[in-house]
């Protein structure tokens, strides 16, 4: 099949989909991407077009490996379009040089530009509510400014989840506060959207009610949160392992994005 729109979306846990949980697709989740993707096919402005969508992006992956293991074989698809989203998992390590790190992305996203492809690049969020990613705040603003250079630099569209204050409704994120929830998925797919179509209307889909907990049922469910999600992260890193070791790329080929 000819797709006059070759979409590749490269990164870790983010553009994977993860907290997006599908058990019927490709590792488990669906994701932005993959939403994204769907709505592409159905046309901007609503002309409907041949899309082809490949999603190489894998969880637990720093950036050093995004650029490693998957821009050659963005290249290889030969893209109109390519997303990437990488660096978050080096944030959270305990030590992390970012201006050589950016160094790295600033080679990977000139490799991808040189395809002719549009490109787009992901500031990270401003997680100034989280007791615990807040703490790399001013680390993520150094990445973000490094990223807008990118950008500037090679002509890529910026996705500015910064400035998306939607996401500090905790509804938006999944159980494990780390990864964006269903609804979270949903409307990064709308907001990337709106940055190659501006006509595109942005509206946070419907959310369930957020339960009301005492003081006590919080206390409880914090604790519960670390035992289950905080507890085995820190033991992963410990151990020089990732969640995403056993996981192969959900969609390494071209398709048509499937649809609801």
């Amino acid at each position: 099949m000819q797709f006059s729109t070759r979409y590749v979306a490269l990164g870790d846990s983010f553009t994977e989909g993860v907290g997006d949980d599908d058990a019927d697709l490709p590792n488990g989740v669906r994701g932005w991407a993959d939403r994204f993707a769907e709505r592409l096919a159905a046309g901007l402005g609503g002309a409907q077009q041949p899309v082809g969508y490949a999603n190489l992006a894998i969880r637990g992956k720093k950036l050093g490996q995004v650029l490693t293991e998957q821009i050659d074989a963005a290249v290889s698809l030969a893209p109109t379009l390519v997303s990437i989203y990488a660096g978050g998992n080096d944030i959270l390590r305990p030590k992390v040089d970012i201006d050589a790190l950016m160094v790295q992305y600033d080679e990977g996203v000139a490799a991808l530009r040189s395809t002719g492809a549009e490109v787009l690049l992901f500031t990270g969020f401003d997680a100034k509510a989280s007791a615990v990613f807040g703490t790399m705040r001013g680390r993520t603003a150094i990445y973000n400014e490094l990223v807008r250079e990118i950008g500037d630099k090679h002509g890529a569209k910026i996705v500015d989840f910064w400035r998306f204050a939607e996401y500090y409704d905790w509804r938006m994120w999944a159980s494990d506060r780390m990864h964006m929830s269903a609804a979270g998925h949903s409307n990064m797919a709308t907001r990337v959207l709106q940055v190659l179509d501006a006509t595109t209307a942005h509206a946070v889909p419907e959310l369930e009610p957020l339960p009301v907990l005492t003081r006590l049922q919080s206390a409880r469910a914090n604790a519960a949160w670390a035992r289950k999600y905080v507890g085995p992260w820190i033991g992963r890193r410990l151990r020089g392992v990732s969640s995403g070791d056993a996981l192969a790329p959900r969609w390494p080929q071209l398709h048509a994005p499937l649809s609801d």
